[in-house]
């Protein structure tokens, strides 16, 4: 896999004295106040209350912020990252660790991803702690959040004070949001020179086995954005195989349509192909996206609109020789959030 590359014939714009992420194109877009913004959060479940400064600055003066901000948390932690998602169901993927993982760990993948992470508009990360209770979260428009208990609030506050920032009332206009024409683009700040060239889609995957990251939903569940229940779906799943015999450098990606009523019974079904399979072993999932029933594909236009039984539609393989030139065939891109 060639390693990551940021595109050089990227200019980047400017709104006011506002300096933006490379991922964003302004069409419009007003300039933002530079500080930040605190809002109060009293406890739930017996869990204490807490403060949440939300820090906006030009993109020249974001990195020594984050760097002190992640000085900030303990010793172990659990990383977060949210990227727009593809599921027709929900706007938004978020994937948390499994576990916390040492905080030299953390920084280690940050560091390592973090020219990509603090350009792209489309995805965010961060990470949390129980004890003491912290969060610091880049935002996929690069504000910082930083999640603290309310004896924290003026140390958190002479900090910023360190950087020149003050609590404003608002950085960007409350009702960008209800704008009726976009105020701006997204655009890709990764090298894409071919079909193989790594993309989100493979920073995710590193940053998945990384970080031990996984989708935050209820597997038993099959909702929507709004909690409503949705029973059986369409999924459109993609698994990484490894060959049941053979050079262990070769693989496959497995692509499956399911109907499905939850993730638990769309890993169920994938086990138990993988279980009947002699020649592919499960390695581990690539996506498991939910597809609304009029963007199936061509081959299952006779599948009926109602089905009561979850159940494997049909199954391609796409594998991959370590002998090839370059390595993994390409994967599926993923769509930025609109």
């Amino acid at each position: 896999m060639r390693d990551f590359q940021l595109r050089t014939d990227l200019e980047r714009h400017r709104v006011g004295d506002f300096l933006l992420p490379l991922g964003v194109e302004p069409t419009g877009l007003p300039e933002p106040v530079q500080g930040y913004t605190l809002e109060f959060e009293p406890g739930e479940d017996d869990g204490p209350d807490t403060y949440a400064f939300h820090v906006v600055v030009s993109h020249e003066r974001l990195k020594p912020i984050i760097d002190a901000a992640f000085a900030l948390l303990p010793a172990e932690v659990t990383p977060i990252v949210e990227v727009g998602s593809r599921d027709a169901y929900r706007s938004m993927d978020v994937l948390l660790g499994a576990e916390p993982v040492p905080i030299d760990d953390f920084l280690r993948v940050w560091y390592a991803f973090e020219e990509i992470l603090i350009e792209d508009v489309c995805i965010g990360a961060g990470a949390n702690a129980e004890e003491p209770l912290i969060e610091v979260f880049v935002d996929p428009w690069k504000g910082i959040v930083i999640h603290v208990p309310v004896e924290m609030r003026e140390r958190i506050e002479r900090l910023l004070a360190g950087f020149g920032l003050a609590e404003v009332a608002e950085t960007w206009p409350l009702d960008l949001d209800r704008e009726e024409r976009p105020l701006s683009r997204t655009r890709e700040v990764l090298t894409l020179e071919d079909e193989h060239s790594p993309d989100l889609d493979e920073l995710l995957l590193q940053l998945r086995e990384a970080w031990q990251l996984e989708l935050d939903v209820d597997p038993e569940e099959n909702v929507d954005d709004a909690g409503r229940r949705l029973g059986l779906t369409l999924w459109h799943v993609i698994a990484m195989a490894d060959p049941a015999g053979g050079d262990p450098e070769d693989g496959a990606y497995v692509s499956m349509w399911i109907t499905a009523g939850g993730l638990a019974e769309v890993e169920e079904l994938v086990a138990g192909w993988f279980d009947a399979s002699d020649e592919w072993s499960f390695r581990e999932f690539y996506s498991t996206d939910r597809v609304a029933f009029d963007e199936r594909p061509e081959s299952l236009s006779s599948l009926p609109t109602r089905r009561d039984d979850a159940e494997i539609h049909a199954v391609s393989v796409d594998r991959w020789s370590a002998e090839g030139p370059d390595g993994p065939p390409p994967r599926p891109g993923r769509e930025p959030p609109q």
